[in-house]
């Protein structure tokens, strides 16, 4: 539940509307549910605006599908649900308890949407340095828009050919937060944070030949930007870079 369904709960129950049974029985799962091998935490919601993100990764398709069962049970919730880091098999489970869900195979995100309703100020802009970075920048679209937030994205614009880049100053200068996802070097969210006078939200990826160090090599390089605006994630972290610029666009 997010603040707005309680909000609504508390006023059937006031209105005669609901009994207090009733509502009790709606909030009985706060703060988390246990499935024993998970502990859904329904609470996250009314704390974040945003309900649990499931990683997938790691887990049996059968699990994944399962605490999707138990979010989408939740009665009265129009959150919407992200899995991330799933496959194609785990997409097959999840769909089979949420026929609306969608793979975004790139990212190996599942979004299950129930709510389209921009509560984001401003735009969130995601550019990619190279094709390559282009799962990683999917996963931080999927998820900056599943939480709520106008999301535009450029590709392929690094360092290399800055004329690519300059192409979209507009883009640039009307984003309220911009994520910068590159591998290589990893010097492209130093150039934008020099264009902009906003957040800059730096993803380092894996992306790269043996000197890169699996992204470590962007990940420093990101970490010692000259640019005061520029916030680092961990490599490859798409969702982290997409759930932080949606947390600055609602401030």
């Amino acid at each position: 539940m997010n603040p707005q369904e309680v909000r609504r709960l508390l006023e059937q129950v006031r209105t005669g509307r609901l009994k207090t049974d009733q509502a009790l029985a709606r909030l009985r799962h706060l703060p988390f549910e246990d499935l024993g091998f998970a502990k859904i935490d329904h609470h996250r919601a009314l704390r974040l605006g945003y309900p649990e993100v499931v990683f997938g990764q790691g887990k049996r398709p059968a699990q994944v599908s399962g605490i999707v069962r138990r979010m989408l049970g939740v009665r009265g919730s129009r959150t919407n649900i992200l899995v991330t880091r799933a496959d194609a098999r785990v997409y097959a489970a999840v769909r089979r308890v949420a026929p609306r869900a969608r793979f975004h195979p790139l990212s190996g995100s599942i979004a299950i949407r129930r709510n389209r309703a921009i509560t984001g100020k401003g735009l969130i802009l995601i550019v990619s340095a190279g094709t390559s970075d282009i799962p990683v920048a999917e996963e931080a679209l999927v998820t900056a828009e599943l939480m709520g937030n106008r999301v535009e994205a450029v590709y392929d614009v690094g360092v290399a050919g800055l004329h690519r880049l300059m192409e979209h100053r507009a883009k640039l200068a009307a984003a309220r937060v911009a994520i910068c996802v590159a591998g290589m070097e990893g010097a492209l969210p130093s150039v934008v944070a020099g264009l902009v006078g906003v957040p800059v939200i730096a993803v380092p990826t894996s992306t790269g030949y043996g000197a890169s160090l699996g992204g470590v090599a962007a990940l420093l390089g990101m970490l010692n930007s000259c640019a005061a605006n520029v916030a680092v994630v961990n490599i490859d972290n798409g969702f982290g870079a997409g759930c932080f610029a949606s947390v600055i666009n609602h401030l």
